[in-house]
């Protein structure tokens, strides 16, 4: 199955400042202090390239373990990993050393990965890179003791999956980095991120992890992207993530028969798109399905919990698509964070209290002197139920707004009544209802279009989660718009004169 993730894909050039202090001497083979990770892990993605410090969102967000990413080459043809592939940002303690050590110090740590979308689809992962099978085990070795890590993460999709000769060249430098490991008293793992079916792993997958069993190679984890299914259906992402781990786990125990039930389990990664994947709202993983899967992940012992990415974590562009720095849903904050947090060392506590509010239906037309009702719901993703305020904001003038009750219980509902006067402007306005509760405030937009025999606004009103195509047409805020290309969640006229929407004038 092909993934398309461009978010990435993006790389933006980032210079970390100085050395720490205490890491491990660069090539020295020598066993160091490196505590092996926890058995259960949750370690969300880092995006590398956008020059935000690791150390600080991992403060900030609780995320005491991260995944960084990415490294690969700089070139096709090259065996030299850098950070993002960006020779300024070399293996070395004077890149991320600071806030790697800072990290270990507040009691977590990190699992550089190699690979990614990127660098699967540009030849430039190691392995399909460097066609040396001694140079990308000394690559990975380097990182190893640059920063003194305990587990070497490598994300294998797109045209790498199809690479065999990388392919095998990436599982002979595990086995030698293993060996070369045992033999100095160290202790490294390597995980597998790989693209899955809503039912485990494809065969393109699956033969990555024979590759492995033929070549000797241990691997300690294979991590699943169940997001980007890219199969044109709906999708209710918390159950298939179920399904599709269950289904890696019966594959697991084809290859290794010799393991127990526990031990399948103990194997098995899984990474979920926060939000609004690239796919598009159909693959939208929430904060409700987020506790689900905490819980199951809690029940079946998994070894990793965690997705892409930290820096996504916020709710700043609610109503939009995929974006590297949000989540495209209302969210507060480091909510899906705070969610998997207690998964680190087994899931012994609850994530804290936490809901989330919707509106069915999200949109409704009404004439001036009319109204329209829809019905605000809510629901506990994680905790207990809180008390829950809820006003509206946004109506336009002449449109009234009520909300009965104006306060409930997370996990009940509310009716929102919108009501014209004989004034109201003919268009279409968003009219924003915010839950607040002790866990923070969360929203939900109601697409409101006020009709009149005075309006020539007859095209369909913009939907914030509708999904256009170039040549459609919408009416929005008393004007008609043109899609020049695929679009989701791009409010027109909020994009400029090069963006997705052209102004076809007044309607």
């Amino acid at each position: 199955m092909s993934r398309h993730r461009p978010l990435r894909a993006a790389l933006t050039a980032l210079t970390t400042a100085a050395a720490a202090l205490g890491l491990a001497v660069l090539g020295g083979g020598a066993a160091q202090a490196a505590t092996p990770l926890p058995a259960h892990v949750f370690a969300p993605y880092f995006e590398a390239w956008t020059g935000d410090s690791p150390a600080a969102l991992a403060s900030q967000s609780g995320a005491k373990h991260l995944t960084m990413a990415f490294l690969q080459t700089a070139s096709s043809g090259s065996c030299t990993a850098y950070w993002n592939g960006d020779s300024s940002m070399p293996v070395s303690s004077a890149t991320f050393g600071s806030d790697i050590s800072t990290i270990r110090a507040n009691g977590g740590d990190v699992i550089p990965s190699f690979g990614g979308y990127s660098a699967d689809n540009g030849g430039t992962e190691i392995a399909d890179s460097c066609t040396d099978v001694a140079s990308i085990a000394a690559a990975y070795e380097k990182v190893v003791t640059t920063y003194d890590i305990t587990r070497i993460d490598l994300d294998v999709e797109d045209n790498s999956l199809t690479n065999t000769a990388g392919i095998d060249r990436r599982n002979k430098a595990i086995k030698q980095v293993q060996d070369w490991a045992a033999a100095n008293g160290r202790t490294v793992q390597f995980s597998y991120t790989l693209p899955t079916t809503t039912s485990g792993l494809a065969d393109n997958g699956l033969a990555v992890l024979r590759n492995a069993v033929s070549n000797g190679a241990r691997i300690d984890v294979v991590n699943m992207m169940t997001f980007d299914y890219y199969d044109g259906a709906s999708h209710e992402m918390a159950t298939d993530t179920q399904t599709s781990a269950t289904g890696l786990h019966g594959q697991l125990a084809q290859l290794y028969p010799s393991k127990t039930d526990a031990q399948l389990w103990s194997m098995v990664g899984i990474i979920e798109m926060i939000g609004v994947d690239d796919f598009g709202p159909a693959e939208t993983f929430t904060l409700a399905d987020a506790t689900t899967v905490y819980n199951w992940a809690v029940s079946k012992g998994i070894n990793t919990l965690s997705f892409w990415a930290l820096q996504r974590d916020n709710g700043s562009c609610a109503g939009s698509g995929a974006a590297d720095g949000c989540s495209g849903i209302s969210q507060s904050t480091w909510a899906f964070s705070h969610i998997f947090e207690p998964f680190t060392g087994g899931g012994s506590t609850t994530p804290a209290n936490d809901f989330s509010v919707s509106l069915t239906p999200a949109s409704g037309s009404v004439a001036p002197g009319g109204s329209t009702t829809a019905t605000v719901k809510t629901a506990v993703t994680s905790g207990s139920a809180q008390t829950v305020a809820l006003k509206a904001s946004g109506a336009p003038a002449g449109v009234t707004v009520s909300l009965s009750p104006a306060s409930v219980t997370a996990g009940g509902s509310s009716t929102l009544t919108v009501t014209a006067s004989a004034s109201a402007a003919a268009g279409s306005y968003p009219v924003t209802v915010t839950g607040t509760g002790t866990a923070g405030s969360h929203s939900a937009v109601f697409t409101l279009t006020v009709t009149g025999s005075g309006s020539t606004c007859t095209t369909p009103a913009w939907n914030s989660t509708a999904i256009y195509v170039g040549g459609n047409h919408v009416s929005w805020k008393g004007h008609n718009w043109n899609a020049k290309w695929w679009t989701t969640g791009e409010e027109p006229g909020t994009t400029g004169e090069w963006g997705v929407w052209q102004d076809l004038g007044a309607c």
